[in-house]
């Protein structure tokens, strides 16, 4: 993926005519109003902690969201299934001891990183363009803005690149030092996981069902390999053989049959794949989820509350947005452990400084 470049030049032009006036955020038209929030490292009782909030880069690094945002429409419009790429890292990271950037390290001599588990091999992509913007960031702004703000700046800017809702992003986090691949193969939601499981997953984390809910809604853009939704094409899960699904199934078949089927893709929402919608709620009343942990949402056997949030979102669009936007605020403030000694503001998101 080539994402084109913010010469040094026009950078250094734009910085210095910035000069000391408030810079307006043109990709956030919702959300807080740069209300700080203090989040500690170690756990909710440390001491120690790092201050969110919406203006952590205003005087120090003024076009830190704007580079990020042109560099992400750049590479949506090249490839538009990387709104989805870029979301997920976000996500990924998060689940993984808070969002600390521990997903972008590659493999060291000193420790595996996470790219290599089972949720993220040959899975996760994206990590060019996020290279591509920290480039531009350091040329801006050295070793100011952190590779987990980049993911999470990203991660709203591909939202919003797809149609979806917008929030102003907090920022101000630090970059660990390490990565763990057991947590990441423990902590992530497999694609077979049940309700219970998956509410499970995101309590562990300090998040709610709700909260659950709404972000599996970001399944409404991106695509999934037939090996991660085998279960549903195999005719059992949940809801599946029902007529109301059994066309849906049986074109998935299709799609899976033969030697180079478990390679193949299909999109999670058939219906609107590139549009951030209400649509993949609406394919799950329809029996019509992707993957089985995503109908399982739908199933009178799971929760019924998860149920009834499923219908919500599904007749009301702008129900969803809100609380998608709140529950990523949420996310987003999963702090990592091992106290401020233990991260930094790496000038490459793939090495430690």
């Amino acid at each position: 993926m080539e994402v084109a470049t913010v010469t040094l030049a026009f950078l250094l032009a734009a910085l210095a005519a910035a000069g000391d006036t408030t810079p307006v955020n043109k990709s956030c038209v919702t959300g807080s109003a740069g209300a700080s929030v203090s989040i500690g490292y170690g756990g909710a009782s440390a001491s120690a902690g790092v201050s969110l909030g919406a203006d952590a880069y205003r005087s120090d690094c003024p076009l830190a969201e704007e580079i990020v945002r042109a560099a992400v429409d750049e590479a949506i419009a090249a490839d538009p299934r990387m709104a989805a790429s870029l979301l997920r890292l976000h996500f990924h990271d998060c689940f993984v001891n808070g969002c600390d950037g521990s997903v972008l390290l590659d493999d060291t001599p000193l420790f595996v990183g996470e790219k290599t588990a089972v949720p993220n091999a040959n899975s996760l992509r994206g990590f060019e363009v996020v290279d591509a913007i920290k480039a531009q960031l350091e040329l801006a702004c050295p070793e100011t803005v952190s590779c987990a703000d980049v993911l999470a700046i990203a991660a709203r800017d591909s939202v919003v690149a797809s149609g979806g809702p917008s929030w102003q992003v907090e920022v101000g986090r630090k970059d660990s030092r390490t990565a763990s691949l057991q947590a990441a193969n423990s902590n992530l939601p497999a694609p077979t996981s049940g309700v219970a499981t998956l509410v499970q997953k995101f309590t562990n984390v300090g998040l709610s069902a709700k909260d659950m809910v709404a972000l599996s809604g970001a399944h409404t853009i991106g695509k999934a390999r037939c090996t991660t939704f085998s279960v549903r094409i195999a005719g059992v899960g949940v809801s599946a053989g029902s007529a109301k699904d059994m066309g849906f199934l049986q074109s998935l078949q299709q799609l899976c049959a033969g030697s180079a089927g478990s390679s193949a893709l299909a999109h999670l929402d058939l219906s609107t794949p590139a549009t951030f919608d209400n649509q993949y709620y609406i394919n799950l009343l329809s029996g019509d989820g992707l993957l089985p942990s995503d109908q399982a949402l739908a199933s009178p056997a799971g929760a019924e509350d998860v149920a009834a949030l499923v219908a919500d979102y599904a007749f009301d669009a702008s129900l969803f947005f809100d609380d998608f936007a709140a529950s990523m605020l949420r996310m987003g403030r999963l702090a990592p452990g091992g106290g401020r000694a233990a991260t930094e503001v790496r000038r490459n998101c793939r090495v430690v400084n």
